[in-house]
């Protein structure tokens, strides 16, 4: 394992333990070149979620890419960022077909910040519902709240 920090490719295992309920092992390392320690987890892989993009791609499913869309639309809420990990790394446990569509996950995604927190869910259905003008993006926020029931603050009901 090379050290992230300087390449190194003289890297040690300090500590070893399981994680996620027995599902990964979780290794921290030293560098034998800079000192610097670092984490790495190790998880069975068998056979990969393929991700069926809108041009009709397919590309392995990668649980960094959506954590990175989960955590641009959590960004300065008060959102536990374990529970985005969760979701991101165990999204592929719970599909049982060998590829998905790119439009699932998004849906799923959004189902999933929807419960969450309101204001990321909007920002995340932003991008991936491609709002193309603000009334479309006043449109779900109206819808939104009358699904919840809700009026917006300092409005009459």
């Amino acid at each position: 394992m090379n050290c992230p920090y300087c390449g190194s490719a003289d890297t040690r295992v300090v500590d070893s333990r399981p994680s996620d309920q027995g599902l990964a092992i979780r290794r921290r390392r030293e560098c034998a070149a800079c000192g610097r320690r670092f984490t790495t987890y190790e998880r069975p892989q068998l056979e990969p979620l393929m991700v069926v993009k809108r041009s009709g791609q397919l590309e392995a499913y990668d649980p960094d890419k959506l954590l990175r869309g989960l955590l641009l639309a959590c960004e300065k809420r008060p959102v536990d960022t374990e529970l985005l990990k969760r979701f991101a790394y165990h999204f592929e446990d719970q599909i049982d077909a060998p590829e998905i569509a790119t439009e699932e996950i998004g849906k799923r995604a959004m189902a999933f910040l929807r419960e969450l927190d309101e204001v990321a869910y909007i920002r995340f259905a932003s991008v991936y519902r491609e709002f193309d003008s603000v009334e479309r993006f006043i449109e779900e926020i109206r819808r939104l709240e009358s699904e919840a029931g809700d009026s917006p603050p300092g409005a009459e009901k």
